[in-house]
């Protein structure tokens, strides 16, 4: 049975934000333990790598009519994605027109609204790319906060939550000089929340403190655009935190932001999410060159191999010894991940900036228009397994926790644009 819900915009308390960097947290009444089997809590899922917990089993074949199981319409327009923790669904979403960005919560059992915080009012900083937005960025949460980053007046903010819809604290990471937009997401470490502000100013890299927004520590970076999400992985035999783009792959400690290695390489302007096989990490940019790189994290800085395809926006997926992605054309694609052979590729169709989800041996690719393409992560030939289409607007990966996809897209109605967020599920 499908259940659709209007969510209310609440503008009874709207914040024109400051930072409050070394005030007093705000507690927060709430908290959930996070489950690497039942959640999906932050950009990319429980590593960051877009992996979901294997042994599930989610519907392969879905429509307006067919295993939905809530839809819920979203105010507003985001790209952002859903994540999922405890009973409860959150994503970022922007009012364009009242200048207002805001974080929702729903409820995950039935999609039910449960509260709405706008987070920044006014002096806003709107996106130049017609496919960007003000709300891009994809929360976090460790269970007893939410994170998320938002422009505002010509600045990148980090804020947390309250599980209840409380402002806890905000910090003024950088100013940011909008080139073509941003959607950098937070990436949650030990104690700390690490983001990451690229742009022609001179952006940053930066740890803050979950409890406080105190920086613990932060990193200059080069006056150019660039838009990747900061992520921790462990690689030759320890955590690096990892940033593509600016002309530079750069590794760093997370705890300390000390640097491990930087060579030059990339591109300018790069957008993935990097992924890791253990010892190489996968480099991926579109401007002002299309390439994937493979690179030595050993310190040693040798590019092991590179190609020049256009994996530009889309993020990839490495499972086992083989390297899978999405061009933005719409071409599946896989390599051998160590010598960067092409083992296959198949014609999917459309225009993708979703990234990959992986699902046991199943991979889910969102298209701009709302097909969602299943395949596997075959290491011999392409096996699509399923086509579904969805909304007519898609640029938001889906969160897939408990054999249930949450799912982001916009309709077309009347002429205008509705948001809504689907739970897809057998039950």
């Amino acid at each position: 049975m499908i259940r659709v819900f209007s969510a209310i915009v609440c503008l009874s308390v709207v914040f024109t934000n400051v930072s409050t960097q070394g005030a007093e947290p705000i507690s927060s009444s709430s908290s959930f333990q996070i489950s690497p089997e039942t959640d999906w809590h932050a950009w990319r899922g429980r590593h960051g790598d877009g992996h979901a917990f294997p042994d599930q089993s989610p519907p392969t074949d879905w429509d307006e009519e067919t295993n939905i199981a809530w839809k819920t319409t979203v105010p507003g327009k985001g790209h952002g994605s859903p994540i999922v923790v405890g009973d409860r669904v959150y994503l970022a979403t922007s009012l364009d027109k009242l200048e207002v960005r805001e974080i929702y919560c729903f409820d995950r059992k039935s999609g039910e609204k449960l509260w709405n915080l706008p987070i920044h009012a006014k002096k806003a900083t709107p996106a130049k790319n017609k496919k960007g937005t003000q709300a891009s960025s994809t929360p976090a949460c460790d269970g007893e906060r939410l994170y998320i980053n938002f422009l505002h007046d010509d600045a990148m903010y980090t804020s947390a939550i309250s599980l209840d819809g409380m402002i806890l604290w905000q910090t003024k990471i950088t100013p940011y000089v909008v080139h073509q937009g941003f959607g950098s997401s937070p990436f949650l470490y030990k104690d700390l929340v690490i983001v990451s502000a690229d742009n022609k100013s001179g952006g940053a890299i930066a740890g803050l403190d979950k409890k406080t927004g105190d920086i613990v520590w932060k990193r200059d970076r080069p006056k150019t655009p660039n838009y990747p999400s900061p992520v921790v992985l462990h690689t030759s035999g320890k955590d690096q935190l990892l940033m593509t783009g600016c002309e530079l792959v750069t590794s760093l400690d997370p705890l300390t932001g000390k640097e491990n290695w930087e060579i030059e390489g990339a591109t300018t302007e790069c957008v993935t999410s990097t992924v890791t096989d253990g010892n190489l990490i996968y480099s991926t940019g579109g401007y002002p060159k299309n390439h994937i790189a493979a690179i030595k994290t050993d310190g040693s800085g040798e590019v092991v191999w590179e190609n020049g395809v256009r994996v530009y926006v889309p993020s990839m997926i490495v499972k086992d010894k083989y390297l899978y992605g999405v061009t933005d054309a719409g071409v599946a694609m896989c390599w051998e991940a160590a010598s960067g052979k092409e083992i296959w590729k198949g014609r999917l169709g459309g225009t993708f900036s979703s990234s990959l989800v992986l699902v046991n041996d199943t991979l889910f690719a969102t298209n701009e228009a709302g097909e969602t393409f299943l395949f596997k992560a075959s290491t011999t030939d392409f096996e699509l397994v399923s086509k579904n289409k969805l909304g007519d607007i898609c640029f938001a990966t889906p969160a897939i926790c408990n054999s249930q996809i949450f799912y982001r897209a916009a309709s077309m109605e009347d002429g205008k644009r509705v948001e809504y967020l689907y739970c897809i599920s057998k039950d």
